[in-house]
């Protein structure tokens, strides 16, 4: 039986302001198994950012406990740290450096062992080897994309995050992206959390899906059990952008 790598237990995140305030995350409760990719899906506002930031330390839970690799968070986030990762379509690595100098930068935040060797071995996968000099100024949103995934795999994490991970790239190239990244969660085990827009992207990577709406938890299964249960249908092929469309436009009353 897999282990339990990461467990979430009643998290929530109030942010205070006017009006007394707001709670961007409800007392969310998840449990991600060694090697499951978990999709966190849901509308602009739903929740997902403020978790994933909690979820890499970034901002502090309000209440509630997370717990990775069986260790609690608070008490050895350096420990954990260490072995997990995280790339982002929207975040940007210095565009003053070239991209192996960036690669090297972080090879050796991580302390990683032969990093002209590993930063060589990425970089040849995601196909940019021949731009490790470029600055990444000079990169398109696509190679600045796969340059960030690179990154997300220089220590070998055990547990990745991935945000939009191909929003930048080309059908050609996102579908190239998610076959690399199947395969490395394949051969390695690799736990990953997994967020994007892209329904069909979702269907195809994800083995769990945690739908939110406003800050809750209104669904968590297979992506066919999460369409089921919201829909409320039974049919061979349900279709996850209808669930999205449907909560995105307000009708979650349904649920």
């Amino acid at each position: 039986m897999r282990e339990n790598i990461v467990e979430v237990k009643d998290l929530t995140k109030k942010f205070d302001g006017r009006a007394g305030g707001f709670t961007a995350v409800d007392c969310l409760s998840f449990v991600i198994k060694e090697g499951e990719i978990m999709g966190l899906l849901g509308p602009n506002g739903a929740g997902k950012t403020t978790t994933i930031r909690m979820l890499l330390n970034l901002i502090t839970p309000s209440s509630g406990s997370i717990r990775i690799f069986g260790l609690d968070f608070s008490g050895h986030t350096e420990e954990i740290l260490q072995k997990i990762n995280f790339s982002s379509s929207y975040t940007n690595m210095d565009w003053r450096l070239s991209a192996w100098e960036n690669l090297m930068v972080f090879a050796k935040l991580y302390h990683v062992s032969s990093p002209k060797e590993k930063i060589k071995e990425l970089m040849e996968r995601f196909e940019i080897w021949e731009l490790r000099n470029q600055r990444v100024n000079n990169l398109s949103s696509g190679e600045a994309t796969r340059l960030n995934l690179c990154k997300s795999l220089i220590n070998d994490p055990e547990v990745l995050f991935l945000d939009e991970p191909t929003a930048s790239l080309d059908p050609y190239i996102a579908d190239k992206t998610r076959k690399i990244l199947k395969g490395i969660q394949k051969e390695r085990s690799l736990t990953i959390i997994y967020t994007s827009h892209n329904m069909a992207e979702l269907e195809k990577m994800c083995d769990y899906l945690v739908l939110l709406h406003k800050g809750k938890i209104i669904a968590k299964g297979s992506p066919t059990e999460v369409t089921k249960n919201i829909l409320k249908i039974e049919k061979e092929e349900p279709d996850l952008e209808e669930v999205f469309l449907k909560i995105a436009g307000g009708a979650h009353e349904i649920i």
